[in-house]
């Protein structure tokens, strides 16, 4: 009775896809992937010898400090994200989910799988307390410079900032494609603009190029112990951005991304904090300022202008991936289904999330409100970071040890010091949980219990389905050969392979009828970013004309079930849009006390269920050809 699993597809018969040159990738990824990191000197360095735990700002601790950032950005930013975790990609995919998928399939069956699991989520947590500190303390920074350049008027620091901030939010509705443009030169200016101050800078002071010797790094631990441990919480600040290198490589691709970082903004950066050192080295007091400070005076107010827009599109970088990384999540059912708008008629990475940017907005002005100034924000910053970072640095060493099979020394010696250097500035910002890095973290914790228990929650309501559900032999073995066969096809999504769909039944006993030409439909998310369309539509036909459909999809694909069920043809198989009906089942969650969850967890997921926008929305079913029948499922 059943046949074979058969796939097809449309061909793919297009023509070719001009590629971009070499070139215009790089500007577009100075613009996208490097506007957090490329916007640190603004407040890093200041923080060092200014912030929570300042440092004098003499010439050993200046060169000591100095020297850290430098092997630091050469170690974690050069080596671990541009040459080691860019080889770590899922399909060209990166980012903390990409990077769970891609180890989830050599850990699978193994005891590390449900380790591997809670580590990706947590990194994913963590970004959106990540997304939260970045636009706030980005902006706030640069618009603080406007105390330098017109003394008098910091009392309209908080307002311009939110003001620039609010004007941020409301315009992701309308997509990023034109402002965009702009983000490639913008940065450019950018970068060369702090690379020239800061070589002004060193040739007032060119002693400090010996910075650069890592044994001024070790002679600063030798000497003041505590104090360099805790200064590492406020070094970490150059690296924040770091993650987004990798995140962000399947816009771009490697080539891009490692030359742009290599050929401009490695220099650039270095120059800049080269340059604040030797101010810093000829002037201590700079420390209260040292990035406006370094900036002729004639220069400071066009140099806060350029400094907001250098913040703007840091934050819409981290915006953007906040959208990403939500929609990532949906497809992999970490998250329950979010109303999504695609901004952009030909890039379909381009996305709108409403909750998300709304949730951001409202989070980001509360820290802006609540913290003040980017001193008492970046104190709050680097828990979530330095959290992303150990955990990249867990996984990648499973990658390395399980999928790429490196010999264990070489392996081994990487992850060491990886390992040691990640754990080294986690541990020293744990010190600011108590000066505002608990905000992170209790961010990410909520984050994670909201992913821990809708995935729980879902695997939960399959297993009631499942244990209510009809075999489908059963089914067509007692279904009369006299009941009503109506014209047309009807579609049953269904959430499992197995079984008769809720909907169908009550169709029947409400109705009395079935359709000409049944097919029971089930979406798959798989671990992989794209599912090719010859590999996308699978076919099992029943007897009887019942007919189940398996639709695949990658977890950054568009989900669209009408335009994927035209690849039918192949089949000879017709869908007249008039003459078919999409049946959905609408569960009602009823918290109980059987095995599962706790109870407030389970409270927690109906509410979630109660929230998630419909399947008929999600899947673009058309709203005129939809029916929904609803059920009560007890877990």
């Amino acid at each position: 009775m059943t046949q074979e699993l058969t796939s097809a597809a449309a061909p793919h018969n297009g023509a070719p896809q001009p590629r971009s040159s070499l070139l215009t990738l790089m500007v577009g990824a100075i613009g996208v992937v490097y506007g957090d990191i490329g916007t640190s000197p603004l407040y890093a360095i200041k923080e060092v010898f200014s912030g929570t735990h300042p440092l004098p700002a003499d010439r050993a601790h200046v060169f000591g400090v100095l020297s850290l950032v430098f092997w630091a950005v050469m170690i974690v930013i050069s080596f671990k994200y541009t040459m080691l975790m860019m080889r770590a990609n899922n399909k060209g995919q990166g980012g903390s989910l990409a990077l769970l998928a891609l180890v989830s399939q050599v850990t699978q069956k193994t005891w590390l799988a449900p380790i591997v699991v809670f580590l990706g989520i947590s990194a994913g947590a963590l970004f959106y307390g990540d997304s939260m500190i970045t636009p706030a303390i980005s902006v706030l920074s640069a618009v603080e410079g406007m105390e330098v350049a017109l003394p008098g008027l910091g009392v309209y620091v908080i307002p311009i900032t939110l003001v620039v901030l609010v004007t941020l939010f409301f315009f992701q509705s309308h997509g990023s494609t034109i402002v965009g443009r702009l983000f490639g030169p913008v940065m450019l200016v950018w970068f060369v603009t702090i690379a020239v101050i800061g070589v002004m800078n060193i040739a007032e002071a060119p002693r400090i190029l010996a910075a650069l010797n890592p044994w001024y790094a070790v002679q600063f631990f030798i000497l003041y112990k505590v104090k360099a441990f805790l200064a590492l919480a406020s070094v970490v600040l150059v690296l924040t951005g770091g993650e987004a290198l990798y995140a962000d490589m399947g816009h771009f691709g490697i080539a891009p991304i490692r030359r742009s970082w290599f050929y401009l903004v490695l220099p650039a950066l270095m120059l800049n904090y080269l340059g604040q050192g030797a101010l810093l080295l000829d002037n201590p007091d700079a420390a209260s300022s040292p990035f406006y400070l370094m900036v002729p005076m004639w220069a400071t107010l066009p140099m806060v202008v350029l400094a907001t827009m250098a913040t703007v599109i840091a934050s819409q970088a981290v915006i953007t991936g906040a959208f990403s990384i939500s929609r990532q999540a949906m497809q992999l059912g970490f998250l329950p289904r979010m109303a999504t708008v695609h901004t952009s008629a030909s890039e379909s990475g381009q996305i709108y999330i409403p909750f998300v940017n709304w949730t951001l907005l409202v989070s980001v002005v509360a820290l802006v409100l609540g913290f003040q100034s980017s001193s008492q924000l970046a104190a709050a910053y680097g828990v979530a970071v330095t959290g992303t970072m150990l955990i990249d640095s867990i996984l990648v060493t499973i990658v390395m040890f399980m999928m790429w099979k490196w010999n264990v020394w070489l392996a081994g010696g990487i992850a060491f010091v990886l390992l040691v250097v990640d754990l080294a500035f986690f541990g020293a910002n744990v010190s600011k949980i108590l000066h505002g890095g608990w905000f992170p973290l209790a961010i990410g914790i909520a984050i994670i219990i909201f992913l821990t228990t809708w995935k729980k929650g879902r695997e939960l309501l399959f297993a009631r389905r499942a244990e209510d559900a009809m075999p489908i032999e059963a089914f067509l073995g007692s279904l009369n050969p006299n009941v009503t066969r109506v014209a047309g096809t009807s579609v049953f999504l269904s959430g499992t392979i197995e079984g008769i769909p809720h909907a169908l039944l009550h169709n029947l006993k409400h109705n009395r009828v079935v359709h000409e030409r049944v097919v029971f439909l089930t979406v798959i998310t798989e671990e992989v970013p794209h599912v090719p369309e010859n590999e996308r539509l699978e076919v099992q036909h029943l007897g009887r004309r019942f007919y189940r459909f398996l639709l695949r999809y990658g977890y950054l694909d568009e989900t669209d079930v009408p335009a994927a069920l035209k690849l039918a043809t192949r089949f000879n198989f017709e869908f007249n849009d008039m003459e078919t009906s999409f049946f959905l089942g609408r569960e009602t969650v009823m918290p109980s006390r059987r095995p599962g969850m706790a109870l407030w967890r389970e409270h927690l997921f109906a509410w979630m269920m109660r929230s998630a926008t419909s399947a008929m929305d999600f899947f673009k079913l058309p709203p005129n050809r939809v029916v929904e029948m609803g059920t009560q499922v007890e877990i």
